[in-house]
């Protein structure tokens, strides 16, 4: 077997790849879902519906994604996806939707463990 062709992705891992980026996309909606549940005015829950998956996107491309011009390494890289993500946990749960946040948790640990695991680059 060639060297590409062992560096490619098995099915498995394909599949895990695209449940992350399912979960990334998610992250992003519960953010602007909570944005949109808190704040004292409709200006306010407006506001925060856009800001807050803008700048968790933005935190993201430049710190996350893989092609991000300031890629950070693990462990940094870790701790910046577990923020991002245990906001969107903790903002579902806090607006009224605790199991959908226990829900989003687990898939997110299970998939983050295979991805680390496989050495799925993500």
């Amino acid at each position: 077997m060639s060297e590409s062709a062992s560096a490619r992705p098995n099915g498995f891992i394909l599949l895990n790849l695209g449940v992350r980026f399912l979960l990334e996309i998610a992250m992003l909606v519960a953010l602007g879902w909570v944005g949109g549940e808190i704040g004292s005015s409709w200006v306010i829950r407006v506001g925060l519906a856009i800001v807050l998956p803008l700048v968790a996107a933005v935190v993201w491309g430049m710190f996350i994604a893989p092609k991000a011009s300031r890629r950070l390494a693990d462990p940094a890289k870790l701790l910046v996806e577990l923020v991002l993500f245990s906001a969107a946990c903790v903002g579902l749960a806090a607006v009224g939707h605790p199991w959908l946040a226990a829900a989003f948790a687990i898939v997110l640990a299970v998939n983050t463990a295979v991805l680390r695991l496989s050495h799925a680059e993500h």
